[in-house]
This record gives C-alpha cells, sequence and structure tokens, in this order.
C-alpha cells in the first residue's frame, strides 16, 4: 500500500432506503477505487453464492474477489438456514475489515441482515459488533454499508448517509428482474 493511501482517512459510507441503486451506488465506488489502486473486498449477505450475479462476473475479471455469504431472500430459506449463515459470515466480513488488507470493503445488504425481524438474528450477528467495527477500523480502511433499513446507530456513525427511494419502479407495472439490471 503506497504512503499516499496510508494517509489517507478512511471514511463509512452508506446507501440505504427502499429505491433502487444502493448496490449499485457501491459498486460504482469500487470501480472507482479499483482505478486509483485501491485493493476492494466486497461481501453479500443476503445473496446466495448459489447464483450468478453480473457484478461478480465483471469483478472476478478485475480481480476483486465478490463473496456471497447468505441463503438467498429471507422468505427462501428457513430462519436457521440463515441465521447459521450470518453466524458463519459475519466473522469473515469483520476479518476483511480489521485486517488493514484492504482499503475499500463492501458489506453489501448488511442492513438488510440487521433488520431482519422474523427471527432472532442479534446472537449471530449484534449491531453491538457491527458498531465496533465501524467505531475501530483501521484509519485508512473505506467501510460501505448498504441495504434497506439502517439502524440509526450505524447511520450515526456513518461519514456519509445516502437515502435511495422510488418514486417509480418497473416491478409495480409487473415487469420482473432484468437480466444486467438487477442480477
Amino acid at each position: 500500500m503506497s504512503k499516499e493511501k496510508h494517509n489517507q482517512q478512511g471514511l463509512t459510507l452508506v446507501y440505504t432506503g427502499h429505491g433502487k441503486g444502493k448496490t449499485t451506488s457501491s459498486l460504482g465506488l469500487a470501480l472507482r477505487g479499483i482505478g486509483r489502486g485501491f485493493r476492494v473486498k466486497i461481501y453479500q449477505f443476503i445473496k446466495s453464492p448459489q447464483r450468478s450475479y453480473g457484478e461478480q462476473i465483471a469483478l472476478k475479471k478485475l480481480g476483486v474477489e465478490m463473496v456471497q455469504l447468505g441463503v438467498g431472500f429471507t422468505w427462501t430459506k428457513t430462519p436457521e438456514e440463515h441465521r447459521e449463515a450470518l453466524r458463519k459470515g459475519w466473522p469473515k466480513a469483520k476479518e476483511a475489515v480489521m485486517s488493514g488488507e484492504y482499503d475499500l470493503v463492501i458489506l453489501d445488504e448488511l442492513n438488510n441482515a440487521l433488520a431482519i425481524n422474523k427471527f432472532p438474528i442479534d446472537d449471530v450477528l449484534p449491531i453491538k459488533e457491527v458498531v465496533e467495527l465501524i467505531q475501530n477500523k483501521p484509519s485508512h480502511v473505506h467501510l460501505v454499508i448498504t441495504g434497506r433499513d439502517a439502524k440509526q446507530e450505524i447511520k450515526e456513525l456513518a461519514d456519509l448517509v445516502s437515502v435511495i427511494e422510488a418514486e417509480k419502479h418497473y416491478y409495480n407495472e409487473g415487469i420482473p428482474a432484468v437480466k444486467g439490471i438487477e442480477f
């Protein structure tokens, strides 16, 4: 890592809201960082490694690893499956941030995971640990957290919070997810 990067103050950025574009915004930052020589790592907390995602295919071509830690939408699997995925995934993401090895770490859909209220998650993904991660991350690491319904504790610690709201969405017109646009 260059001295210039080590001297930069890492920021915490949050993209939240119910509109489309939170992950896309974070991937734009990843692309910008890659262009500037940043080492980038991306974790997705809800998406499953059993599916293929266009952004993962493109990032692999750029030498960036995007890891799916989840098992899919909360209504597609049992609470036990989701809890186990979070229990295994959270330490991996936390380690990547705290290692200082990366200049930019994106925790995509972390807000979604923290907002799960259909079953308990605090014992496998404690908000207290997320707060501590933000407060104690290496000073040069830029941390991006995406997903709907960001917790107030996270928003208060962030350097930037962008709320993305939908004014109009083609889903409401019956158009399903579009390959290359949603995945």
